[in-house]
């Protein structure tokens, strides 16, 4: 079967406090800079809290775009504030772990943000990652989210930069 070891990271141009707001705020369900690739429904205990839970809807072709939509549940399992939110998956199209985690780099300014996708998919997923690139669409989703958010917020007056 395969399974996904994957870390990908970008270098947002916003201080770690918004940066950390902003994450909070996407895995809530505010659907900012992860949409179109994927959305986020919380739990009735938010992400933000360790025992909470995310439902995690990857919208294969875009939201309200039709083809298949992968769900599946995320837990919170720790929260480290400003520096790294935890999660297992527990249900659905995946098994495994995630981990976002945020380091301040030159003097604050700026923050690299890495998530590491550790995850093996399940049911139907698993027949189709015999043939499509399940980890290479997580990356590029993923960058195109972290490239969304450092716009998002450099438009907000933090400056520009990009993903790595």
């Amino acid at each position: 079967m395969n399974s996904y070891d994957i870390v990908d990271e970008a270098i947002i141009d916003a201080p770690v406090e918004r940066v950390w707001e902003a994450l909070v705020a996407e895995l809530g369900g505010a659907a900012h800079w992860w949409v179109p690739h994927n959305t986020f429904e919380p739990g009735a205990v938010g992400p933000e809290r360790e025992g909470g839970s995310t439902l995690v809807t990857v919208h294969t072709k875009g939201v309200d775009k039709g083809g298949p939509k992968l769900r599946f549940t995320a837990r919170t399992t720790a929260v480290e504030p400003g520096r790294r939110l935890a999660a297992d998956y527990v249900a659905g199209a995946f098994r495994g772990s995630s981990e976002f985690r945020l380091t301040a780099v030159d003097g604050g300014a700026r923050t690299r943000l890495s998530m590491a996708f550790q995850a093996a998919p399940q049911g139907w997923l698993r027949l189709l990652a015999k043939v499509a690139d399940i980890g290479a669409e997580h990356s590029r989703a993923t960058r195109n989210a972290f490239a969304h958010l450092d716009a998002l917020l450099a438009g907000a007056g933090a400056g520009a930069g990009g993903a790595r």
